[in-house]
């Protein structure tokens, strides 16, 4: 007998001797289970073979496994090893290139303070210089200003002078000035018949005035806010015919002499405007128009 066979495979013992009726049938089922057992066994032996064999694959494959992660950890070993030494040989560079800016920017501030300081006496002694100048400069003028001083309060009592006689001969003028009645029957306020009692006028500061010099047009022409058309001027009798638009409206002055205040209302005051002309050429009237200061808000 083989010691390593199982024991299932041992010689089985002798069949027992029938006892009884029925013994024909045992023979074949205990035949039956021999060869059963017989087949089981040797199923088994193929199974536990290639289990055997599938172990050694696998511990096969799990050495060559293991041998590939030891050269990539060594690998990775020495990577890690020169990566470091790379790194420290950069950081030494960079320790070094560091010692040299700092003394090289060291260097540099001094030199810039040298330069700065340098710079600053130069502008200093410049300025002092430049104020120096001025000083002489300054004294100099107030000379010359204290004698402009004395020329100007000269020229002062001369405007004055000026002033109080424009103020009396405006006076004068004023004086000279008349009021009428106007072409509505209502009395005018002072009619300027020249350029020179319409400046007094204006420096009344009663109204507004508006000079015109209006030719004979087929258009009205704006003066103030008011439009006038000349249809007829007649040197000869200092007589002309106009045509006046204030508000939309159109009134006509017919046959009107020179000096005569043409008065007429708008909805903007309550007191007249007035027109004068005070020259009639050919075709041509020269004058103003006069307007009240105070006038009405539209809404």
């Amino acid at each position: 007998m083989n010691p390593n066979q199982p024991p299932m495979f041992q010689q089985a013992p002798p069949p027992m001797p029938p006892s009884g009726g029925g013994g024909g049938l045992k023979i074949p089922i205990l035949f039956g289970l021999v060869i059963a057992l017989l087949g089981a066994n040797v199923y088994l032996f193929t199974q536990l073979d290639k289990t055997k064999d599938d172990v050694k694959s696998l511990q096969a494959s799990l050495r060559t496994e293991i041998e590939g992660m030891q050269q990539s950890a060594v690998v990775s070993s020495q990577a890690s090893q020169k990566t470091a030494n790379e790194l420290r040989d950069r950081l030494e560079e960079a320790r070094r290139q560091q010692a040299m800016a700092v003394g090289q920017a060291k260097l540099d501030a001094e030199k810039k303070v040298q330069d700065l300081e340098r710079t600053l006496k130069q502008e200093t002694k410049a300025v002092e210089q430049k104020m120096t100048q001025q000083v002489s400069e300054v004294k100099e003028q107030t000379a010359a200003v204290s004698t402009k001083v004395g020329e100007v309060s000269t020229e002062v009592g001369a405007v004055k002078t000026e002033v109080a006689s424009t103020k009396s001969e405006l006076e004068k003028t004023v004086g000279d000035l008349k009021r009428v009645k106007g072409d509505l029957g209502e009395q005018s306020g002072l009619i300027a018949t020249n350029s020179k009692e319409l400046s007094a006028l204006r420096a009344l500061g009663e109204r507004n005035y508006f000079e015109f010099r209006l030719g004979k047009q087929k258009q009205a022409q704006r003066v103030g806010d008011i439009s006038i058309l000349l249809k007829k001027a007649d040197q000869k009798r200092n007589k002309f015919t106009i045509e006046l638009t204030a508000d939309d409206k159109k009134v006509e002055k017919k046959d009107k002499s020179i000096n005569e205040p043409l008065q007429f209302y708008t909805s903007k005051a309550r007191q007249p405007y007035e027109l004068v002309v005070n020259e009639v050429g050919k075709d041509l009237i020269v004058g103003y128009l006069s307007t009240p200061k105070v006038q009405n808000v539209r809404n």
